[in-house]
């Protein structure tokens, strides 16, 4: 029997449900997580499920292996023209999910959290980062700006300075750095980071469900007021972006594992 909400399986999606945790964990190592469209869409349908559901009181983002999630896949020939602004729609439902589900959503930064796996780790109420971990806005160095409500949530945690830092830059930011900021919520050692978020999953599960739902959302009004704004600002200037020369370059550079060569077309 099929449990409450359960969702169909979806390759490189793997989902757990025990003492009302439920666990989405991104599964393709191989690719240091990289998501594709069907994980984003599968990934969209849970997170959407959860308000209705009896049976989850907090949810978990990680990912297997050394990365948490390096953001969309963007290998093979002729990547670019496997993006169009569907694939942001979808990012955007899933970041919008993060955010107004009444369950408090936890990242657990396992490994590198790179374009949309940065921007979603960051959407998340809580972020634990390995000590290990570092995190990417990756987007300019193929051509692309940072999406997933980035722009707004980056800035809301350390401010413009650093957030235009991390965006025009591409600069990763080490765990230490990132918790130092007030970009990320918990820091722990790598062997004392499933310890940690065990515990914190409990705290959550435990909790008053009424009293974290209205404190989320108190909270995300007060200081995510620009998000929804940004996610149609990120929208447009993506859309745009995706049928560049530049984004084109970008990704054949990413590909053939050289420095692309962007001439502002």
């Amino acid at each position: 029997m099929p449990e409450q909400g359960a969702t169909p399986p979806v390759p490189g999606l793997v989902v757990d449900l025990a003492d009302g945790v439920l666990t989405a964990r991104f599964d393709r190592p191989e690719v240091f997580n990289a998501v594709s469209g069907e994980m984003m869409l599968g990934l969209a349908d849970l997170l959407e499920s959860v308000p209705a559901r009896d049976d989850v009181r907090v949810v978990v983002l990680t990912g297997t292996g050394p990365a948490f999630c390096t953001g969309a896949d963007i290998s093979g020939e002729a990547a670019h023209e496997r993006f169009d602004v569907r694939a942001m729609d979808v990012t955007n439902r899933v970041v919008r999910a993060v955010v107004a589900c009444d369950r408090p959503v936890l990242a657990a930064v396992n490994g590198i959290a790179a374009g949309v796996g940065c921007s979603l780790a960051l959407a998340a109420d809580l972020s634990v980062a390995a000590a290990s971990s570092s995190y990417l806005l990756a987007f300019t160095r193929i051509g692309f700006m940072p999406d997933g409500g980035a722009s707004a949530t980056v800035a809301a945690s350390i401010g413009r300075a650093r957030a235009m830092r991390m965006a025009l830059l591409a600069e990763p930011l080490s765990a230490q750095d990132a918790y130092d900021a007030g970009l990320v919520s918990h820091l722990a050692a790598d062997d004392e980071f499933a310890d940690l978020v065990a515990t914190l999953a409990r705290r959550l599960a435990s909790g008053p469900p009424l009293a974290l739902a209205a404190t989320k959302k108190a909270l995300n009004a007060a200081t995510l007021l620009p998000l929804e704004d940004s996610l149609e600002r990120e929208r447009s200037g993506q859309s745009v972006l995706m049928r560049t020369a530049d984004v084109a370059e970008g990704m054949a550079a990413f590909s053939e594992r050289r420095r692309p060569a962007f001439r502002g077309e």
